[in-house]
This record gives structure tokens, sequence and C-alpha cells, in this order.
């Protein structure tokens, strides 16, 4: 496929979203698997609930009453034999259900002398039936969806100890630039690195593993030599910085270099506008651009929607949100304005410029503006940061 060159936001996300495939699964411990992307449908192994079971703490009658009391069933101790008409047993919530049962007399209801129960009763009254919550087969999570701590709950409590699960793309960064400085406080015309530390967080908030990191100088040879060294380990390779066309600008040849297939080059957002997706074989290759706003806008721009499609799930649809004051785009151009979503109306953050962090590390996401001038109370799409 031809490059897209210089394309639309929308377009740029698609083709994040639909060149890379699927990753392979492992197979893990059910308590294992907390925010982990099934790889397929995960079906039931027996019927829930298994047996029938009390819903309250009472007494379990058989036939008409008054009963007599001949003993009591705890959780986990079923009785072995028939309660016949005329017989009660006490029961606590969750215990089995005896052949025989006609009802369940709550606790606070029934009228107890000596072992002579009476009370009143319904067919079935606070029984769970057996395969009430669902049968053996059924399906219970779908493909692609992130597993939270109610699935795993429920996924244990239908017999299943191990899960298969999409693994984690392994994601190489290589930080590029001669003025990073990477401890301290920055000084001789330098400046601290502040991707290289954030960076992990954004892609493990997205499903994603950090294997390793470089940090490479301005030079065609080393850039060509980490790109190659990536490409034998990682799903994703993740650069910031060269991207442009400069005179120290490598990223671009360093990709035709190792043979890589260019298909998303600058896109016509703001800000990220450098950004630029890639494919080596199976591997993505995520350009950002230096600047840290931009960068981050890129990151959430393609590599979220690559992270999602190699993890198998669903690309999110953005919803549509209000604005609270009125936002503009360059005329062609989508930008990303990053704010906050207060009362159900989004509001700018200050310190918008594409070097600055400041307003980022206050904001919940971007207001995704494509109109030249949108007004207040109109609506714009709404890309959350991921948490």
């Amino acid at each position: 496929m031809s490059a897209l060159v210089e394309g639309s936001w929308d377009e740029a996300r698609t083709i994040a979203a639909t060149h890379f495939s699927v990753l392979k699964p492992e197979k893990l411990s059910v308590s294992d698997c907390m925010g982990r992307t099934v790889s397929s449908d995960v079906k039931s192994l027996v019927d829930l609930p298994t047996y029938a079971t009390s819903a309250m703490d009472g007494y379990a009658v058989a036939g008409t009453g008054p009963w007599q009391i001949i003993g009591e069933i705890k959780a986990g101790l079923p009785m072995k034999t028939e309660l016949k008409s005329g017989q009660a047993v006490m029961i606590a919530t969750g215990g089995v259900i005896p052949t025989g049962t006609l009802g369940v007399i709550r606790w606070e209801s029934a009228q107890v002398v000596g072992t002579t129960l009476s009370g009143e009763v319904q067919k079935d009254r606070d029984i769970r039936p057996v395969a009430h919550e669902c049968k053996a087969g059924d399906v219970l999570i779908d493909a692609g969806t992130v597993l939270n701590p109610a699935m795993i709950g429920l996924l244990s409590a239908t017999g299943l100890d191990y899960v298969d699960v999409v693994i984690k793309p392994r994601v190489a960064l290589i930080l590029l630039g001669d003025e990073i400085q990477l401890s301290g406080i920055p000084s001789d015309g330098l400046v601290r690195d502040a991707l290289g530390p954030q960076l992990p967080g954004w892609l493990v908030a997205m499903g994603a593993q950090v294997i390793s990191t470089q940090h490479i100088f301005d030079q065609l040879d080393l850039v060509v030599d980490a790109l190659n060294e990536a490409c034998s380990t990682a799903d994703i390779i993740i650069t910031t910085g060269g991207t442009s066309q400069g005179s120290r600008d490598y990223l671009h040849g360093a990709l035709d270099e190792i043979g890589a297939e260019i298909l998303v080059d600058t896109v016509k957002v703001r800000p990220g506008h450098p950004m630029l997706l890639a494919a080596k074989g199976a591997t993505a290759i995520i350009g950002l651009p230096g600047n840290p706003q931009s960068a981050i806008a890129a990151l959430v721009s393609l590599g979220q929607p690559v992270i999602a499609s190699q993890l198998g799930q669903a690309q999110k649809k953005l919803p549509v949100i209000t604005t609270s004051s009125e936002l503009t785009a360059p005329d062609g151009y989508t930008r990303l304005v990053i704010g906050n979503l207060i009362d159900a109306k989004f509001h700018v953050a200050p310190y918008l410029g594409s070097a600055m962090l400041r307003g980022l590390a206050y904001s919940d996401g971007f207001a995704v503006v494509t109109t030249a001038i949108t007004a207040p109370g109109e609506q714009v799409r709404w890309l959350d940061l991921p948490k």
C-alpha cells in the first residue's frame, strides 16, 4: 500500500487500527488475568448455580406444616437424604436445597417452639434454581474483552482455573536526540528527558509492556542499529523525535535502510503533525514528535489503535461531548485540545503549547475539533487519555 502522506487524523487512525494482526494467546491462571484481554470466547464449565441453593437463611420445608425440625444444612455440607413431607431443616444462605423441598421459610418469618416449625411457605420461594445464572457451555466473556475483577470472579465461580489471554504487546522505546539529559537539572543547552519516564506508564495503561529503552544520538547508523535490534524482539517500536525532514532528523532514512514500509507520514493534526507509522513485517514502528505534548497526542492517536488491534480489542468509538468555550482548528486540520469534562462539559486546560506538559498533567483527554470555529454549547468528539 502507498503511504498516507499528510492525511487526515481519522484516516491515519483507521490505518493504525486495521494494519496489524492480533498477537498470540497465552494461558494464565484466572487470578492473574486482571486487565488482560481474552483471546477467544470464554464459556462456563458448569451450570451456575451448580445445585439448587437457598437464597436466604431460614428453613427448607417439605409438604405442609407444621414441620418437625430434623437437623441443619450448612453451606458446603449438603443433606444426603430426601426431605420428607412434614420435615424441615435449618439452612444457611448458599446451602444446597435437599431433595423434596417445597420452599424456604425465612428465619425472621419462622415460628419455632421446641423442634416444631410453623409459618407460611410458597413453592420454590427463596430457592435459587440450578442454572439460574448460566448453563454449562454459555459464553460468559466475548473475545477481545478486557477482564475486570467481577469477570474474574464470575469465571472462577464457573469452574475455570485458566484463561487464554492475548500476550501483551512488547514495546521497545528508542529515544532520539543529542539534546537529551537523563538526570539532574538541565544545563548547557540540554533538556531533561520528559518522555522516557512517562511513556511506560501510558503504554501499560493501554495494555502493552515495555521490554527495552534505548537513548540514541542523532546519527543515522545508530538509529538503524537500534531499529534492527528492536525489530528482533518487539511487537511495537516507539521512537521519539527525528520524524520531520530536518538535517538532524534521521528516522525516515533509517526506516528506508531497514526496509520498513511507511504507512502514515505526517497527519493533518495539531499538535502532533509530524507523527509517523511504519511496519517492518509484523512489527509496528510509531514515530512520535519530540515535543512532549505533541508526542502524547501522537501516542493516543496512533499508538492506542495499534495496541488495541494487536490485543484483538474492538476499536472504541469516540463519544460526543459539549464544549463550554469556543474552540478553533486550523483550516483542513484536526485540533486536539487538552482539557477535562466537568459537569458533562469540556473545559480547556491551560498551557496548550506543544512543548508543554503542565496542562496535560491535569487533563483527562482531548477534545477532537474538526471545524474552524466551534462555538460554546456545540458538540465535538472526545478522546479519553488511558488510565
